[in-house]
């Protein structure tokens, strides 16, 4: 009985903190209307405050990238506040340089909207657009990795450069019970401009890549949103490396699509790297491009070939496989795209060939 008793109390507190908490922020937590300045009075919103900066600039159609979802991952909603932000929090400290500290530099998502604010966004940000589209082709890549076609509205288009990115919002499903925000990047050449294909590779447990893979069928619709990022060509330079790991495979074929459909004289190799050859996936698109270019140079290697695999090419890490093929860099422009330990050891060796970190862009991802 003592024993019940307790455990009825213990419920009864329980329900009555709950209570309580609801009520402060019912009542300490109504911050009414507040104004966003956006880049001194070039566009003023108007916004029920509570909300992150992120959500509720994106309320309002103004999109700031974000690859996870507002979560304070991946650093990349960054915008400057010059007034109204509150004090740096823990969960943006990793993210921000001691300069951008200094400029009022801030993670929207982490900023909540209590008040009036005055912010910065750069222009070109403004141009990003959500997207209704439709699943039209859901392709096989290899066990974990899938392609996606997704096409607009009747009407609709995009304007993207070759390189950049998407935002996929899911639906909840099963015991995912909230919307999420996921960063893949554009497969497809920028010419193709009624949709966008997707390379998106399963991460075990990962809430938006099990969507993918598992719920979403063609002929369902997704909310997108896009362009985003800055991993695009400079076209100051006559020669290129190229490399890839895995699903980064696709913003470079966007890339290399380009540049053939435009005609530009560039010279161009494409390191691509893998475990076995079930992972690897376009292996006749890039062979033919290689063997119909002769400015063009495809090398996938294999980092751990199965016996069954009768691999011939080349294998080991993709930094020995730079070496190998890049002895200077003098000239020369070098486009990353995998994880961030790949793309630190081959900017290691990238630098010792006269290769220009400034000459190096990439895209990491996890």
């Amino acid at each position: 009985m003592e024993i019940l008793l307790t455990i009825i109390s213990i419920t009864g507190i329980s329900t009555v903190l709950a209570v309580l908490i609801i009520i402060a922020e019912k009542f300490l937590n109504n911050y009414g209307e507040c104004e966003i300045d956006i880049n001194e009075g070039d566009r003023s919103l108007k916004v029920e405050g509570g909300s992150s900066l992120l959500s509720s600039l994106a309320a309002n159609k103004i999109f700031i990238p974000s690859a996870c979802g507002g979560k304070a991952t991946c650093g990349l909603c960054k915008v400057k506040v010059m007034e109204g932000a509150g004090p740096l929090l823990p969960t943006e400290e990793p993210y921000l340089t001691p300069e951008e500290r200094k400029d009022g530099v801030r993670l929207s998502c982490q900023v909540k909207v209590k008040g009036n604010l005055r912010v910065y966004i750069p222009e070109e940000l403004f141009n990003i657009s959500e997207y209704i589209a439709t699943v039209t082709e859901i392709n096989d890549m290899t066990h974990d990795i899938k392609e996606y076609r997704l096409e607009f509205k009747e009407g609709e288009e995009i304007k993207f450069k070759a390189g950049q990115y998407m935002q996929i919002e899911t639906k909840p499903y099963e015991k995912v019970r909230e919307k999420a925000i996921r960063a893949y990047s554009i497969s497809s050449a920028p010419s193709d401009n009624k949709a966008v294909e997707l390379i998106i590779r399963r991460v075990p447990g990962g809430v938006c890549t099990t969507y993918m893979h598992d719920y979403v069928k063609v002929g369902d619709e997704v909310r997108i949103t896009g362009p985003y990022g800055d991993f695009y060509m400079r076209d100051d330079s006559d020669e290129y490396v190229l490399m890839a790991g895995g699903s980064g495979l696709a913003p470079i074929k966007s890339l290399v699509m380009d540049i053939m459909e435009k005609g530009l004289d560039k010279k161009m190799i494409f390191i691509f790297g893998a475990v076995s050859k079930k992972d690897l996936y376009y292996e006749d698109f890039f062979r033919k491009l290689d063997e119909e270019n002769e400015k063009f140079t495809y090398v996938p290697c294999l980092s751990r070939p199965e016996p069954d695999d009768k691999w011939e090419g080349e294998t080991g890490l993709v930094t020995e496989v730079l070496g190998k093929y890049v002895k200077s860099g003098e000239g020369m422009h070098a486009y990353l795209c995998g994880s961030p330990g790949m793309i630190n050891a081959c900017v290691d060796v990238l630098v010792t060939t006269d290769f220009s970190e400034e000459k190096i862009y990439y895209d990491k991802f996890s």
